[in-house]
């Protein structure tokens, strides 16, 4: 799983470089929480910060360490990282939100982060959109009713679908004002938010991802 999982995660799209290149600054320590195989860390290292990678997998942190012996990457849960409150200047989480699954868990995600940002420090946060495509949209629709019926454990919105070459993955199908709404909750304060097209080059219909840009 690991495997496929890292070599689905190669490719940085160009469209995602904003929030890494225009809000980074020199010397602030910085984590990058659901890490996975590390491959953000070529935009990080440009910056000269004080970077940790932090991934529930340990066969992802592997490759990772592999690819950069001298970076610091660890196994950690992220509903209870292993780090000081007000420790971190930001916060990064990439396409990591809408894999943890029911409310509670996601709440505490969020509570963990807050409580390591420094005051007003920032979170950048991403999920998927799965609304977009008209494939998805039917997969939603079809948990929706299972879930009304009382055929489904799941929660509303909640769906599993096959993904590369995994097979029954978790996904919760954000829409941008839920997001909103479970930040904003969670205590922080909405900098900025907004929508992401990502793979125009390659695809005729680009994958949408939702971002936050939030301060403590």
């Amino acid at each position: 799983f690991s495997k496929d999982f890292s070599r689905s995660r190669e490719r940085i799209w160009d469209e995602m470089k904003f929030l890494f290149n225009d809000y980074l600054i020199a010397g602030e320590r910085v984590l990058d929480l659901g890490c996975g195989n590390g491959r953000f860390y070529e935009l990080f290292k440009r910056q000269n910060i004080d970077y940790i990678g932090v991934d529930i997998s340990e066969k992802l942190i592997d490759i990772a360490k592999k690819r950069y012996p001298k970076v610091k990457f660890q196994k950690v849960d992220a509903l209870n990282l292993a780090f000081p409150e007000n420790f971190f200047d930001k916060v990064y989480s990439i396409a990591v939100l809408h894999h943890i699954p029911s409310q509670e868990f996601r709440k505490q995600f969020l509570k963990e982060i807050k409580r390591v940002l420094k005051p007003r420090g920032i979170l950048i946060l991403t999920v998927w959109n799965l609304w977009q495509k008209r494939k998805t949209k039917r997969l939603i629709s079809k948990f929706i009713l299972r879930k009304i019926l009382g055929k489904s454990k799941l929660d509303f919105k909640d769906i599993l679908m096959n993904w590369q070459k995994m097979e029954n993955c978790y996904f919760h199908c954000f829409t941008k004002g839920e997001l909103e709404k479970l930040i904003t909750k969670a205590g922080f304060h909405l900098k900025r938010s907004g929508e992401i097209l990502v793979g125009r080059e390659v695809k005729k219909l680009p994958n949408s991802n939702f971002y936050i840009i939030a301060e403590k």
